[in-house]
């Protein structure tokens, strides 16, 4: 992780040696980011610059395969239209992106909660199809839950109790995703980091999706889980039945990642020696109550079927 500070200055002085036609417009820092960081370019751009990130793979990944899915899907996503390279300025990459525009979630509210999920459905169903041979592999992203509990525990773990409540119903949600079976369909494209921050809503429901360094080939429950993670109260049989591709076993694996996925987001908003590094404290509250929404109906009977939508 490079030590230089990233302000409008360094960002306007690497597009005047790179890209000097685009130096002159407006330049203002977006809030948020994570791995990178948003410099909104004018009206119409954005600069991307990688911070948290350790290796180029993830905006590398977003340069190469962002044009190729762009163009069919049918809300607005970011699509590379300059490339920042290393330098003795700034010894990381970044990239000129168009701009979405929008709220970020973690920011909004869903208010209208069935266009929101028709909304989302669309754009998966649109996202979710056979990917080509040389697409990147998920790795830890993309593999069945049964390969993902060590990190399900350690998120478990470390958030404080009082936050996470009921951790047998948690639990039960993750042991019956991992009895799941296996996807047994031809790997498709996979947004696979679907949370809050990563979308955007305008007039009350979902307007673009954003941060595609995640994107792989695998198993689409690792998107679905977004019908709980981003989705209000009640709203995911309306999303599953929009969706009509996702069998039983793929809404149990979609449950139990989306549990894991509240947990990631509980940590990250969680203060002290528990939390993440450059953690969110406003994702802490939006994951507890995603969680909710996963939970909902499995507390009622320890017989409930898990892989109801709702």
């Amino acid at each position: 992780m490079t030590d230089t500070e990233i302000t409008a200055a360094l960002v306007r002085d690497l597009l005047q040696e790179q890209h000097p036609d685009l130096a002159d417009l407006p330049i203002r820092e977006v809030a948020g980011g994570w791995g990178n960081q948003m410099w909104r370019l004018g009206d119409d751009l954005a600069v991307r610059m990688q911070r948290m990130d350790p290796t180029p793979e993830l905006q590398l990944k977003e340069r190469r395969w962002l044009p190729v899915l762009a163009p069919r899907l049918p809300l607005p996503v970011p699509a590379p239209v300059r490339f920042g390279e290393p330098s003795e300025r700034f010894p990381k990459h970044w990239t000129v992106m168009t701009w979405v525009p929008g709220e970020p979630l973690d920011h909004g509210t869903i208010s209208r909660g069935t266009h929101a999920a028709d909304t989302l459905a669309g754009f998966l169903r649109a996202l979710h199809v056979e990917a080509p041979a040389e697409a990147p592999a998920g790795g830890d992203f993309g593999a069945h839950p049964k390969r993902c509990t060590s990190g399900f525990e350690r998120y478990l773990q470390a958030i404080d109790p009082d936050a996470v409540g009921d951790a047998r119903a948690v639990r039960a949600v993750w042991e019956d995703a991992v009895a799941a079976p296996e996807w047994e369909g031809p790997p498709v494209w996979v947004h696979g980091d679907l949370h809050p921050a990563n979308v955007v809503v305008s007039d009350g429901t979902l307007s673009g999706v954003v941060d595609f360094g995640a994107l792989f080939a695998g198993d689409p429950a690792w998107d679905l889980g977004a019908a709980w993670v981003l989705l209000p109260a009640g709203a995911a049989s309306r999303f599953f039945d929009a969706y009509a591709q996702a069998d039983e076993a793929t809404v149990r694996r979609a449950r139990g990642l989306a549990a894991m996925k509240c947990l990631f987001l509980m940590l990250m908003g969680q203060n002290g020696d528990r939390g993440l590094p450059g953690g969110k404290p406003h994702w802490g509250p939006a994951g507890r109550a995603a969680l909710d929404r996963v939970l909902e109906g499995v507390r009622c009977s320890p017989d409930a079927t898990l892989a109801s939508a709702d």
